[in-house]
């Protein structure tokens, strides 16, 4: 198990996001696609928390709003 905690925006979706990325646990491809789709928004560096951001809410305000 692993516990992730952090102040708003200190970046906790992008690290866990590429930590899962790191072990495999989502393919290439899909945070290639995930990196265009947020460099389209004005939100490049997003690619990796989108891994757990999954409503359009969430990606278009860059914040993480469900959890667990």
């Amino acid at each position: 198990n692993v516990v992730v905690m952090g102040h708003v925006d200190s970046g906790k979706s992008t690290t866990t996001g590429h930590l899962i990325y790191q072990c495999g646990g989502i393919d290439k491809r899909t945070i290639e696609k995930f990196e265009k789709e947020a460099a389209e928004l004005g939100k490049g560096s997003f690619k990796y928390a989108w891994v757990l951001d999954k409503l359009k809410a969430e990606r278009e305000r860059g914040i993480t709003i469900d959890i667990a």
